[in-house]
């Protein structure tokens, strides 16, 4: 959760001050990773875009795909600004904001997927881009965000 000890302060500083997570979350990641190991395992890994902080979930995603020793493709890209879902009054307004929001950008790799996010407020996003990545071909999508910030179980 979004302000819990632990992790929280690393988030929040590589967020909004430094544009660019640590390495010690990106570590914090792949270790939960290995010790959670899906069945089947990720095979590559992607990410949900923003436009705007274009460079941070992706550069993130990256290093965590390396630290996997699993090949990044950034499949997934945003078609145009919407407001932040936590601006969103309810669960259906904030599936509205996302619907038509992404969309698959060139060929989508087929395997399991590790579907990386910095945040998650509503889960529609990471609903919608599910959708998307198994729709195209790959192969079961298993999200990985570093908080959320819902206190409900929308």
């Amino acid at each position: 959760m979004w302000g819990d000890a632990g992790w929280g302060e690393l988030i929040r500083v590589g967020k909004y001050r430094d544009a660019h997570f640590s390495g010690d979350l990106v570590n914090a990641c792949a270790e939960m990773v290995r010790e959670w190991a899906p069945d089947p395992d990720p095979k590559w890994v992607t990410c949900i875009p923003s436009l705007r902080q274009p460079d941070l979930v992706p550069d993130f995603a990256r290093r965590v795909a390396a630290a996997l020793n699993l090949p990044f493709h950034a499949v997934l890209e945003k078609t145009d600004a919407r407001p932040p879902q936590k601006e969103m009054e309810n669960s259906s307004h904030k599936a509205g904001n996302v619907d038509g929001a992404l969309r698959i950008q060139g060929r989508t790799p087929t395997g399991p997927v590790l579907l990386v996010d910095d945040m998650v407020d509503s889960k529609w996003t990471l609903t919608v881009a599910a959708y998307l990545l198994t729709t195209s071909g790959s192969g079961p999508v298993y999200p990985l965000a570093l908080a959320s910030t819902s206190n409900s179980d929308e």
